[in-house]
């Protein structure tokens, strides 16, 4: 399972350790991906994150994650060896929780579901592509609601 490490989190976003656990290990049982290696999630504000957006994907705009991968084959590493990071905006996580009625925390496990399935490969260019990713962030919110009562939009 993967090992995870929040960098700079705002002091109002609670998300819960029970809860970020929990969406690693369902990815973690879902995903047949070796995953014993460690993330580095990281809240950013929207100018870093355009920047990055512009450096590495040719993108000159702000977005509200970006999921990087360091490795294309992750069977090797060891649980210390940082795989990849999560670089979330700050900001877009407070507009976006506002626009689809989730609290931060729920914008954060939405997020977070999503950047973890894009660092195992997962995207969203096809349509098919986007029907296979979509069927994972649903199963694994929908046991989130089920195991936790949340509702994620």
């Amino acid at each position: 399972m993967f090992h995870y490490k929040i960098i700079n989190k705002p002091k109002d976003i609670k998300a819960d350790k029970k809860i970020t656990d929990h969406i690693f290990s369902m990815i973690s049982e879902n995903i047949r991906i070796p995953q014993n290696w460690t993330l580095n999630i990281v809240f950013l504000d929207d100018d870093v994150i355009k920047e990055l957006n512009k450096q590495y994907r040719n993108i000159d705009s702000t977005t509200d994650v970006l999921s990087f991968h360091y490795f294309d084959d992750f069977s090797n590493l060891k649980i210390k060896e940082i795989a990849g990071e999560i670089i979330l905006s700050e900001i877009r996580v407070r507009s976006q929780s506002k626009e689809y009625w989730n609290t931060l925390e729920e914008e954060f496990y939405k997020l977070l579901i999503h950047s973890i399935l894009h660092i195992l490969g997962f995207d969203h260019e096809e349509d098919s592509d986007f029907e296979e990713m979509k069927k994972e962030e649903d199963i694994i919110i929908s046991d989130i609601h089920e195991k936790f009562g949340i509702r994620i939009s």
